[in-house]
């Protein structure tokens, strides 16, 4: 058998230890999970445009931080543990946000970019925690795709398995959410924010 294989096989393994309540089997999944949880975390600090004050390494071991609190052991598999690490990575980069704009509201931020046409300029820590807030009044389905898009990087494939969701519906609520937040952030909208559809049997 593949190593690639046997090493998912040990992640599913370990989370269904997680659920059953064997809080040891977290410090086994780290080193199994550690590299793919850095790949996101670059992805994600690869997007300032200024040297960096929280690299990837401390965007990972902060983000397992918030998941050894309670959140990992609600993964089912592979997929849903990267997509609860993307929730804890935006936890992570708002606590940050929060502390730099406490020291010195927003001197020397290091901008961050909302990529693929939310806005073609930086986001500074008002504006991080702005997103924050109106990421809270999305549908629950609109928020998670964003929080696995902007906060972790992963593609339109990445989410879909995440999720439990097509391509398709990825793409649709990507376009309406962050359409919807471009105006929620810098055209002063007050609509309220889009409705998710329910499943079709496509997603299910």
């Amino acid at each position: 058998m593949p190593a690639h294989t046997t090493a998912i096989g040990e992640v599913t393994r370990l989370l269904r230890g997680l659920r059953e309540g064997e809080p040891e089997a977290l410090d086994r999944l780290l080193p199994l999970v550690y590299d793919e949880l850095r790949r996101l975390a670059r992805r994600q600090l690869n997007r300032e445009s200024a040297p960096r004050t929280l690299p990837a390494t401390g965007l990972v071991h902060e983000a397992y931080l918030k998941l050894a609190g309670g959140p990992a052991f609600e993964a089912a598999d592979r997929a849903h543990f990267l997509a609860i690490a993307a929730r804890a990575m935006r936890q992570v980069l708002v606590d940050h946000a929060r502390r730099r704009n406490a020291a010195r509201r927003g001197a020397d931020w290091i901008p961050t970019t909302l990529t693929d046409g939310l806005r073609d300029a930086a986001i500074d820590a008002d504006e991080m925690l702005a997103l924050n807030d109106a990421l809270d009044r999305l549908d629950p389905r609109q928020r998670q795709v964003v929080e696995c898009r902007f906060f972790a990087g992963m593609d339109e494939e990445e989410i879909a398995t995440a999720l439990g969701l097509t391509a398709r519906t990825v793409r649709r609520d990507w376009v309406k959410a962050r359409a919807w937040l471009y105006r929620a952030l810098y055209s002063g909208g007050a609509a309220s924010p889009p409705t998710a559809p329910a499943r079709r049997r496509e997603d299910r």
